[in-house]
């Protein structure tokens, strides 16, 4: 786990020091696990629980320092909108040096349960170098990118919500409190959930707000620009700060 956990136990007896709180791969409970290296850049990993089955794709250098993580929508998967935007970015970041997991939760639409999902994901990869997170959701997925990010705390250096519902995103403000970059795109063609929830969400975070002409909710005709902006915003956030 990424730097000292601190526990929430109080210290009942008085004179034993609280015992450090678990790490997010602890506290699945993990019954089995396993993984397999289908590419050089790429590894699908099984982590089976009491709670169910989290799977993840980890694209790019085993040990890579920068990892964007991202997660799906209230129904789960691991290709993401627009024409499998996931995968796409995914293999463009490895070509880069920089690291991603594609999550798919053991219990899709359970909040807690899927930031503790891509919390564990920013575990497993800290096992292996990773320090810098980018974290990325889409609807559903946006609230859980804004959560995990407040929890990574300082290594997060951004955030990134697609067409995010504004639902478990009531805290965002910390992200604006502490700096975090935060980018939100959102479709006005979006009949599932309207531009203005992230408009609400881009309020409390603050960051960039980008509205897509013509775009839905799986941002359908917006593939190729989706691929843009995210393939040059991702990677700048990881280069040095400026003197």
């Amino acid at each position: 786990m990424i730097g000292d956990p601190v526990s929430d136990e109080t210290d009942r007896a008085g004179d034993q020091e609280s015992e450090p709180s678990r790490s997010p791969l602890d506290m699945l409970d993990v019954l089995a696990a396993q993984d397999v290296e289908i590419t050089a850049d790429l590894r699908h990993v099984e982590i089976y629980t009491p709670a169910g089955l989290l799977t993840m794709l980890w694209h790019g250098p085993i040990d890579a320092e920068n990892m964007v993580l991202m997660g799906g929508g209230a129904l789960g998967g691991l290709l993401g909108p627009a024409g499998a935007t996931y995968h796409r970015l995914g293999v463009s970041l490895a070509e880069q040096g920089i690291g991603s997991m594609r999550i798919s939760y053991r219990r899709p639409n359970d909040l807690p349960a899927c930031v503790l999902d891509m919390g564990v994901a920013a575990d497993l990869s800290s096992r292996s170098g990773a320090r810098n997170f980018v974290t990325v959701g889409h609807s559903f997925g946006g609230a859980v990118a804004i959560q995990a990010a407040q929890a990574l705390g300082a290594h997060t250096k951004g955030v990134v919500t697609l067409a995010t519902q504004s639902a478990g995103c009531e805290n965002g403000d910390r992200l604006a409190t502490a700096g975090t970059p935060v980018l939100h795109l959102h479709g006005d063609n979006d009949s599932i959930l309207p531009h203005a929830a992230s408009e609400m969400v881009q309020m409390l975070t603050g960051g960039e707000l980008v509205i897509l002409p013509g775009a839905d909710h799986r941002f359908s005709g917006a593939e190729e620009e989706l691929a843009t902006r995210l393939g040059e915003w991702i990677p700048a956030r990881f280069e040095p700060a400026s003197p």
